[in-house]
Protein backbone atom coordinates (compact mmCIF):
# COMPACT_ATOMS: atom_id res chain seq x y z
CA UNK A 1 0.00 0.00 0.00
CA UNK A 2 1.70 3.78 -0.93
CA UNK A 3 1.33 6.57 1.57
CA UNK A 4 2.03 8.88 -0.91
CA UNK A 5 -0.10 12.17 -0.25
CA UNK A 6 -1.51 12.51 -3.18
CA UNK A 7 -2.90 15.67 -3.30
CA UNK A 8 0.68 16.64 -3.21
CA UNK A 9 2.21 17.92 -6.54
CA UNK A 10 4.43 15.52 -8.60
CA UNK A 11 8.00 17.42 -7.96
CA UNK A 12 10.67 14.36 -9.39
CA UNK A 13 10.93 16.05 -12.52
CA UNK A 14 11.65 19.67 -10.97
CA UNK A 15 14.22 21.28 -9.07
CA UNK A 16 13.39 22.38 -5.33
CA UNK A 17 14.21 25.24 -4.30
CA UNK A 18 13.66 25.88 -0.72
CA UNK A 19 12.61 29.54 0.93
CA UNK A 20 11.71 30.53 4.45
CA UNK A 21 7.83 29.93 5.18
CA UNK A 22 7.85 32.63 7.84
CA UNK A 23 9.95 34.86 9.73
CA UNK A 24 11.93 38.23 9.11
CA UNK A 25 13.01 36.73 5.57
CA UNK A 26 9.97 36.25 4.02
CA UNK A 27 8.83 38.70 2.47
CA UNK A 28 11.97 39.92 1.04
CA UNK A 29 12.26 35.97 -0.37
CA UNK A 30 9.03 36.70 -2.16
CA UNK A 31 9.65 40.34 -3.62
CA UNK A 32 13.46 38.45 -4.64
CA UNK A 33 11.73 35.79 -6.85
CA UNK A 34 9.15 37.99 -8.74
CA UNK A 35 11.73 39.88 -9.24
CA UNK A 36 14.03 37.51 -11.20
CA UNK A 37 10.81 35.91 -12.92
CA UNK A 38 9.40 33.10 -10.96
CA UNK A 39 5.69 32.69 -11.35
CA UNK A 40 4.02 30.93 -8.85
CA UNK A 41 0.35 29.61 -6.48
CA UNK A 42 0.67 29.02 -3.59
CA UNK A 43 -2.39 27.43 -2.04
CA UNK A 44 -3.40 28.28 1.90
CA UNK A 45 -1.59 25.62 3.54
CA UNK A 46 0.65 24.23 1.54
CA UNK A 47 3.77 24.25 1.79
CA UNK A 48 5.08 23.26 -2.20
CA UNK A 49 3.83 25.23 -4.73
CA UNK A 50 4.62 24.38 -8.78
CA UNK A 51 6.54 27.36 -10.78
CA UNK A 52 4.39 27.88 -13.54
CA UNK A 53 7.33 29.23 -16.28
CA UNK A 54 10.26 27.30 -14.79
CA UNK A 55 10.70 23.41 -13.84
CA UNK A 56 11.35 24.29 -10.71
CA UNK A 57 8.95 23.55 -7.22
CA UNK A 58 9.35 25.87 -4.23
CA UNK A 59 9.36 24.78 -0.60
CA UNK A 60 8.28 26.27 1.84
CA UNK A 61 10.18 25.33 5.10
CA UNK A 62 11.40 27.38 8.42
CA UNK A 63 14.68 28.89 7.85
CA UNK A 64 16.29 27.15 10.29
CA UNK A 65 15.81 24.22 8.36
CA UNK A 66 17.25 25.19 5.18
CA UNK A 67 20.38 24.57 5.18
CA UNK A 68 20.42 21.21 6.55
CA UNK A 69 18.16 20.32 4.11
CA UNK A 70 20.47 21.42 1.35
CA UNK A 71 23.33 19.58 2.63
CA UNK A 72 21.33 16.45 2.86
CA UNK A 73 20.52 16.76 -0.86
CA UNK A 74 16.91 16.68 -0.41
CA UNK A 75 16.49 19.97 -1.77
CA UNK A 76 18.62 21.68 -4.61
CA UNK A 77 18.47 25.47 -3.44
CA UNK A 78 17.68 27.65 -0.45
CA UNK A 79 17.63 30.80 1.01
CA UNK A 80 18.69 31.24 4.37
CA UNK A 81 20.80 32.92 6.65
CA UNK A 82 24.63 32.68 7.02
CA UNK A 83 24.02 32.25 10.96
CA UNK A 84 21.99 29.26 10.59
CA UNK A 85 24.46 27.89 8.01
CA UNK A 86 27.18 28.27 10.09
CA UNK A 87 24.63 27.10 13.33
CA UNK A 88 23.81 24.26 11.42
CA UNK A 89 27.45 23.59 10.81
CA UNK A 90 26.56 22.96 7.37
CA UNK A 91 29.13 25.17 5.93
CA UNK A 92 31.16 22.36 4.26
CA UNK A 93 28.44 20.79 2.83
CA UNK A 94 26.67 23.22 0.72
CA UNK A 95 28.09 26.02 -1.94
CA UNK A 96 27.74 29.29 -1.49
CA UNK A 97 26.07 30.76 -4.74
CA UNK A 98 25.54 34.48 -3.82
CA UNK A 99 24.95 36.84 -0.50
CA UNK A 100 21.52 38.76 -1.09
CA UNK A 101 22.05 41.50 0.88
CA UNK A 102 19.04 41.46 2.92
CA UNK A 103 18.05 40.05 6.41
CA UNK A 104 21.58 41.86 7.36
CA UNK A 105 22.17 41.74 11.10
CA UNK A 106 25.02 40.57 14.22
CA UNK A 107 24.75 37.88 16.42
CA UNK A 108 25.84 39.41 19.50
CA UNK A 109 26.70 38.25 23.11
CA UNK A 110 24.52 40.30 25.41
CA UNK A 111 24.75 41.08 29.27
CA UNK A 112 21.84 43.27 31.33
CA UNK A 113 23.39 46.82 31.50
CA UNK A 114 23.14 47.01 35.34
CA UNK A 115 25.45 43.91 35.44
CA UNK A 116 29.06 44.05 35.73
CA UNK A 117 29.99 41.77 32.91
CA UNK A 118 31.48 43.96 30.32
CA UNK A 119 33.27 41.90 28.06
CA UNK A 120 32.91 38.35 26.71
CA UNK A 121 35.56 37.35 29.23
CA UNK A 122 33.48 38.03 32.24
CA UNK A 123 30.93 36.03 31.20
CA UNK A 124 33.45 33.00 31.62
CA UNK A 125 32.22 30.04 33.49
CA UNK A 126 28.47 31.50 33.73
CA UNK A 127 25.27 31.22 32.49
CA UNK A 128 24.45 32.10 29.05
CA UNK A 129 21.06 31.51 27.10
CA UNK A 130 20.50 31.29 23.09
CA UNK A 131 19.05 29.76 20.00
CA UNK A 132 22.64 29.72 18.80
CA UNK A 133 24.04 26.66 21.00
CA UNK A 134 27.04 25.62 18.50
CA UNK A 135 28.23 28.95 17.92
CA UNK A 136 27.99 30.21 21.50
CA UNK A 137 29.56 27.20 22.19
CA UNK A 138 32.53 27.65 19.76
CA UNK A 139 33.20 31.40 20.53
CA UNK A 140 33.65 30.67 24.65
CA UNK A 141 35.86 27.82 23.40
CA UNK A 142 37.77 30.30 22.24
CA UNK A 143 38.41 32.56 25.04
CA UNK A 144 38.39 29.86 27.36
CA UNK A 145 41.41 28.16 25.43
CA UNK A 146 40.88 24.53 26.75
CA UNK A 147 38.82 21.47 25.59
CA UNK A 148 36.71 21.68 28.24
CA UNK A 149 33.93 23.99 28.40
CA UNK A 150 32.46 25.33 31.23
CA UNK A 151 30.52 28.51 30.72
CA UNK A 152 26.75 27.02 31.06
CA UNK A 153 25.32 27.36 27.40
CA UNK A 154 21.55 26.55 26.73
CA UNK A 155 19.14 26.65 24.28
CA UNK A 156 16.01 28.17 23.93
CA UNK A 157 13.93 28.63 21.03
CA UNK A 158 12.59 32.29 21.56
CA UNK A 159 12.26 35.04 23.91
CA UNK A 160 15.63 34.85 24.64
CA UNK A 161 16.07 38.82 25.86
CA UNK A 162 13.80 37.74 28.75
CA UNK A 163 16.40 35.49 29.92
CA UNK A 164 18.32 37.23 32.25
CA UNK A 165 15.60 39.86 33.43
CA UNK A 166 13.94 36.35 34.63
CA UNK A 167 16.78 34.81 36.42
CA UNK A 168 17.31 32.21 33.68
CA UNK A 169 21.06 33.41 33.04
CA UNK A 170 24.05 35.86 32.98
CA UNK A 171 23.96 36.69 29.59
CA UNK A 172 22.37 35.84 26.21
CA UNK A 173 23.43 35.49 22.55
CA UNK A 174 20.91 36.76 19.64
CA UNK A 175 20.27 38.31 16.75
CA UNK A 176 20.41 41.99 16.58
CA UNK A 177 19.19 44.15 13.71
CA UNK A 178 18.10 47.45 15.09
CA UNK A 179 19.07 46.97 18.75
CA UNK A 180 15.46 48.43 19.48
CA UNK A 181 14.55 44.65 21.22
CA UNK A 182 17.89 44.89 23.25
CA UNK A 183 17.94 48.16 24.76
CA UNK A 184 14.05 47.60 25.70
CA UNK A 185 15.43 44.76 27.78
CA UNK A 186 18.13 46.06 29.59
CA UNK A 187 20.47 44.71 27.38
CA UNK A 188 23.90 46.16 26.03
CA UNK A 189 26.26 43.85 23.37
CA UNK A 190 29.32 43.03 24.57
CA UNK A 191 30.51 41.39 21.75
CA UNK A 192 29.76 40.12 18.02
CA UNK A 193 30.40 36.32 17.24
CA UNK A 194 28.99 36.83 13.41
CA UNK A 195 27.76 39.49 10.86
CA UNK A 196 25.21 37.57 8.81
CA UNK A 197 22.81 38.16 6.18
CA UNK A 198 20.45 36.04 3.84
CA UNK A 199 22.61 33.65 1.05
CA UNK A 200 21.38 31.57 -1.82
CA UNK A 201 22.94 28.32 -1.51
CA UNK A 202 23.09 24.81 -3.51
CA UNK A 203 24.21 21.24 -2.06
CA UNK A 204 27.50 20.30 -3.64
CA UNK A 205 25.85 17.72 -6.15
CA UNK A 206 23.08 19.33 -7.60
CA UNK A 207 20.54 17.70 -9.65
CA UNK A 208 19.89 20.66 -12.29
CA UNK A 209 23.17 22.37 -12.14
CA UNK A 210 22.34 24.41 -15.79
CA UNK A 211 19.07 25.73 -13.63
CA UNK A 212 20.93 26.60 -10.90
CA UNK A 213 23.42 28.42 -12.26
CA UNK A 214 20.03 30.76 -14.44
CA UNK A 215 18.74 31.20 -10.92
CA UNK A 216 22.18 32.30 -9.85
CA UNK A 217 22.66 35.12 -12.90
CA UNK A 218 19.25 36.23 -12.69
CA UNK A 219 19.23 37.12 -8.64
CA UNK A 220 22.83 38.67 -9.31
CA UNK A 221 21.19 40.44 -12.18
CA UNK A 222 18.44 41.93 -9.67
CA UNK A 223 21.00 42.54 -6.81
CA UNK A 224 23.48 45.12 -9.42
CA UNK A 225 20.35 47.12 -10.32
CA UNK A 226 19.17 47.50 -6.89
CA UNK A 227 22.90 49.19 -6.43
CA UNK A 228 23.55 50.82 -9.38
CA UNK A 229 21.66 53.44 -11.68
CA UNK A 230 22.45 54.20 -14.93
CA UNK A 231 24.62 57.98 -15.37
CA UNK A 232 24.70 60.00 -18.70
CA UNK A 233 25.98 62.83 -19.47
CA UNK A 234 27.92 64.78 -22.65
CA UNK A 235 31.34 65.74 -21.82
CA UNK A 236 34.40 67.79 -24.41
CA UNK A 237 36.20 64.80 -25.27
CA UNK A 238 39.48 66.36 -24.23
CA UNK A 239 37.67 66.19 -20.29
CA UNK A 240 37.21 62.60 -21.08
CA UNK A 241 39.61 61.25 -19.31
CA UNK A 242 38.82 63.17 -16.40
CA UNK A 243 35.38 61.71 -16.54
CA UNK A 244 36.55 58.12 -16.80
CA UNK A 245 38.22 59.11 -13.48
CA UNK A 246 34.86 60.33 -11.34
CA UNK A 247 33.05 57.30 -12.77
CA UNK A 248 35.16 54.38 -13.65
CA UNK A 249 32.10 52.15 -13.65
CA UNK A 250 31.87 48.34 -13.31
CA UNK A 251 34.11 47.63 -16.59
CA UNK A 252 34.23 50.89 -18.29
CA UNK A 253 31.91 53.75 -19.41
CA UNK A 254 29.96 53.65 -23.10
CA UNK A 255 30.87 56.10 -24.93
CA UNK A 256 29.79 57.71 -27.99
CA UNK A 257 30.53 60.60 -30.72
CA UNK A 258 27.61 63.44 -30.83
CA UNK A 259 27.48 65.04 -33.93
CA UNK A 260 28.34 68.86 -32.13
CA UNK A 261 32.13 68.52 -33.15
CA UNK A 262 34.50 67.75 -30.00
CA UNK A 263 31.61 66.35 -27.92
CA UNK A 264 30.78 63.00 -26.64
CA UNK A 265 28.03 61.24 -24.84
CA UNK A 266 28.56 58.97 -21.84
CA UNK A 267 26.67 56.09 -20.34
CA UNK A 268 28.35 54.57 -16.85
CA UNK A 269 26.74 52.85 -14.13
CA UNK A 270 27.31 54.65 -11.18
CA UNK A 271 26.60 53.33 -7.61
CA UNK A 272 23.40 54.74 -5.72
CA UNK A 273 25.30 55.48 -2.95
CA UNK A 274 27.99 57.50 -4.45
CA UNK A 275 25.68 59.15 -7.21
CA UNK A 276 25.37 62.79 -5.75
CA UNK A 277 29.15 63.17 -4.96
CA UNK A 278 29.86 61.56 -8.62
CA UNK A 279 27.36 64.02 -10.24
CA UNK A 280 28.98 67.29 -8.58
CA UNK A 281 32.09 66.30 -9.15
CA UNK A 282 31.43 65.61 -13.09
CA UNK A 283 29.36 68.79 -13.52
CA UNK A 284 32.63 70.71 -11.94
CA UNK A 285 34.78 69.45 -14.61
CA UNK A 286 32.25 70.40 -17.64
CA UNK A 287 29.91 67.71 -18.36
CA UNK A 288 26.53 68.45 -19.15
CA UNK A 289 22.92 67.59 -19.55
CA UNK A 290 23.60 64.66 -16.44
CA UNK A 291 21.16 62.20 -16.40
CA UNK A 292 20.06 59.33 -14.33
CA UNK A 293 17.84 56.33 -15.20
CA UNK A 294 16.68 53.00 -12.63
CA UNK A 295 17.66 50.07 -13.99
CA UNK A 296 15.27 47.42 -13.51
CA UNK A 297 17.59 44.46 -14.69
CA UNK A 298 20.72 43.65 -15.94
CA UNK A 299 23.41 40.47 -16.60
CA UNK A 300 26.84 41.80 -15.65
Amino acid sequence: MSYINSSLPDTSDRMLFAVPKKGRLYDQCLSLLADIGISFNRKPRHDIALVSNLPIALVFLPASDIATYVARGNVDLGITGLDIIRESQAESEVAELTRLGFGRCKLQVQAPLASPYKTIEDLKGKRIVTSFVNLTIQKFKQIERTDEITTQVRFVSGSVEAACGLGLADGIVDLVESGDTMRAAGLHAIDTILETESVLITNLSPRFPKLAEIIRQRVEGILTARRYVLCQYNILRNGLERACGVAPGRQAPTVTSLEQQGWVAVSVMVEKRELAEKMDKLKEIGATDILVLEIANCRT
